[in-house]
């Protein structure tokens, strides 16, 4: 119960923002910036510091190996052919993938699809390195329930000034978020279920986790934390990496 309420507060840290946007409108770039690359500091420490040695460490050497190249290789092959979006430093939204959605041709529903694929997206593996972290240590699954929230709340912050603009009400668009949040917790729910497998199974998890939380960091976290302020981006990511090395 413990991790799929983590992972529930992760996930829905996207509907935070959307909050966060309506009640006190967006907030500078350099805040997001911080925000952002905090985050990725601290998913990069989870990652490099406790992950990967973990998985070796319960595991082996290849099923460490094999377990990251899957994690990575899942992110990329969904960023290939999932409609998602991704933050931008104006105010539209930035759309990869959206001729997989010309069947919807309600605009304001494709909309409203665009947004919950691409929250949705992440969502499931991300609960499934929640799970295989607390599998390792609750303080582990902790982290990474916090580092996972700090990057959803900047995410609906950015997401949800397109989507009203677009016409979408308030309430439909902190549904949709909502709804998308629920992947993490269903993501951990799957790998709670094969976690019990064997020992190798589950430091293979670990590693696949950090794989797909690596490929996180650097195709979006980095880059669109740079964009936005490249000084305070890489004061969040210094900061987040020390903490995670302290800590962990």
């Amino acid at each position: 119960m413990e991790s799929l309420l983590y992972s529930f507060l992760a996930g829905i840290s996207t509907s935070i923002g959307v909050v966060i946007l309506i009640l006190f409108g967006k907030p500078t770039e350099k805040v997001l910036a911080t925000l952002l690359g905090f985050a990725g500091g601290i998913m990069l420490a989870i990652s490099v510091f406790e992950l990967m040695p973990e998985a070796v460490d319960i595991g082996s050497m290849t099923s460490a190996l094999i377990g990251f190249v899957l994690g990575a290789g899942m992110m990329y092959l969904l960023d290939k052919v999932l409609p998602h979006s991704h933050m931008s430093d104006s105010d539209k939204l930035v759309v990869e993938n959206e001729e997989n959605l010309k069947s919807v041709e309600n605009p304001m529903l494709r909309t409203g699809y665009l947004i919950l694929f691409g929250i949705a997206l992440h969502n499931l593996p991300e609960g499934l390195a929640i799970g295989a972290g607390l599998e390792s240590s609750p303080e582990l699954g902790l982290f990474i329930a916090i580092a996972i929230a700090l990057h959803n709340v900047p995410e609906g912050l950015a997401m949800a000034g397109p989507l009203k603009a677009g016409g979408l009400s308030s309430m439909k668009i902190f549904l949709f978020t909502l709804v998308a949040g629920l992947m993490t917790p269903l993501g951990t729910a799957i790998g709670l279920l094969f976690f019990r497998i064997s020992p190798v199974f589950v430091g293979g998890s670990l590693a696949f986790a950090a794989g797909a939380m690596i490929y996180i960091v650097n195709d979006e976290l980095i880059p669109q934390a740079n964009q936005m302020n490249s000084h305070f981006s890489n004061g969040g990511l210094i900061l987040g990496l020390l903490l995670g090395f302290v800590f962990l």
